[in-house]
């Protein structure tokens, strides 16, 4: 995390006009943690559960959550630092980090951790002893999550805690057993919650998202604006994971390691911190305060730009994975079934010239075969059709006026006179 946020400072410092390090530090903080919400709404799913391994999917949400409460050091160093120092000039930097130390440290990120910790063993107990005894019906159990969540953020938001961090670890301690998550496997309530949530974020990062200033602002220019996402998504965390993934026992190849580099969105973690370093400059007064405004003005346009280029080319990452995935095996099939069911091409000129082959060749054997198809003719002139039995008729020699017709069944005797009429005829 150290290494995304001196990372993301670095790029930021670069790209801005006129910005000194101090700032840049603060706005880096403020996007280096991992968004869980869109982290958890991208790794989980049908596809993410086919293709990502489940330690790293894993892995993955549980940095988002210790990354997101875990920010506070990061961003309050930062801020302490232009409050007492540089631009501030409001004390000295002992007064700082003394501050940095007692507050962010002790009172916000260990007495975060230790409410969440004792509150989510708390109610780990209690719901215990109440299911034993049923106590509790099945739509309580179920809620029973959300409702110390928002009990927690309430809670902490009124001692002035870390809210965020005291959630993610109530969480873990609340299902250290693995009891509630066995007990909710098949309810789709959560789910369904966390999916209403999650578009309610969404739509009201759309609704107050700055769009006019990314062009018409006096801060940085579009031109500037651009590469600064892409060098952003591009080296803010992926040269860090990449670097070390070999001590990471999630981590088994580099292509896990390229996915897990690249997959870290900013969104609402990054606005989060954007509005409390926007609250904490307006404490600071005297000859810093313009400087202070300025800084405002800046970090609101950065990290609101950078928020909207993760959630498009994070949240789009899954749909293009998966037209990657399925395209070429779509096309491969669709050619080999058009090649394998595709008729032969229908020429009327090469039927023609068959079928008269066929005619002449059905013709030939016909005159070398007289038997095949036998003709009778009647003594005088007429045909006689053939029947069922063979007919042959034999011109006897030497007498033209007579013919004898031999059939299967018997002997026809037909006698005639040279004029045509007929004299006598019997069978043998």
């Amino acid at each position: 995390m150290t290494g995304m946020w001196l990372c993301s400072s670095l790029i930021i410092w670069g790209l801005v006009p006129n910005f000194s390090i101090l700032p840049a530090l603060a706005a880096g903080a403020c996007i280096t943690p991992t968004d869980p919400v869109l982290s958890n709404s991208i790794v989980k799913g049908k596809f993410a559960d086919k293709n990502v391994p489940k330690a790293l999917q894993k892995i993955i949400i549980a940095e988002s959550g210790a990354n997101d409460g875990l920010g506070y050091p990061f961003l309050f160093l930062s801020l302490y630092l232009i409050k007492y120092t540089g631009d501030g000039d409001q004390g000295s930097p002992g007064t700082g980090i003394a501050l940095w130390l007692g507050e962010t440290w002790g009172y916000q990120v260990l007495l975060g951790v230790l409410y969440g910790a004792v509150v989510g063993w708390l109610a780990k107990e209690l719901l215990h002893r109440a299911e034993e005894k049923k106590f509790v019906d099945r739509e309580s159990f179920l809620v029973f999550a959300i409702t110390l969540a928002l009990f927690i953020i309430g809670t902490c938001g009124m001692i002035g805690s870390d809210d965020v961090l005291a959630c993610f670890i109530a969480g873990n301690v609340f299902t250290i057993d693995d009891w509630f998550r066995l007990e909710t496997l098949d309810d789709s309530l959560q789910p369904t919650i966390d999916m209403l949530l999650n578009v309610s974020i969404f739509l009201w990062f759309g609704a107050v998202c700055p769009w006019s200033s990314f062009l018409h602002n006096d801060v940085i220019p579009i031109y500037r604006l651009i590469p600064l996402g892409i060098l952003i998504l591009l080296f803010r965390r992926l040269p860090i994971i990449f670097a070390m993934h070999w001590k990471i026992p999630q981590i088994e190849q580099k292509q896990q390691a390229l996915f897990v580099g690249f997959f870290g969105p900013i969104g609402v973690s990054a606005v989060f911190y954007l509005y409390v370093s926007l609250q904490f400059l307006e404490t600071i007064t005297g000859d810093g305060k313009e400087n202070a405004q300025r800084t405002g003005e800046v970090m609101k346009v950065v990290i609101w730009f950078l928020a909207i280029c993760s959630i498009v080319v994070h949240g789009l990452s899954v749909p293009l994975g998966k037209v990657g995935y399925h395209l070429p095996r779509t096309i491969s099939s669709a050619m080999t079934s058009r090649e394998v069911d595709q008729p032969e091409p229908f020429r009327i000129r090469d039927r023609a010239q068959f079928e008269e082959q066929q005619l002449r060749q059905r013709h030939r054997q016909r005159d070398s075969d007289p038997v095949a198809h036998p003709i009778a003719f009647r003594i005088g002139g007429s045909t006689i059709p053939a029947h069922s039995g063979a007919i042959e008729l034999d011109i006897l020699p030497g007498n033209e006026g007579s013919a004898s017709a031999t059939q299967s069944k018997g002997v026809e005797i037909i006698q005639e006179h040279p004029g045509g009429q007929k004299v006598d005829s019997k069978t043998v």
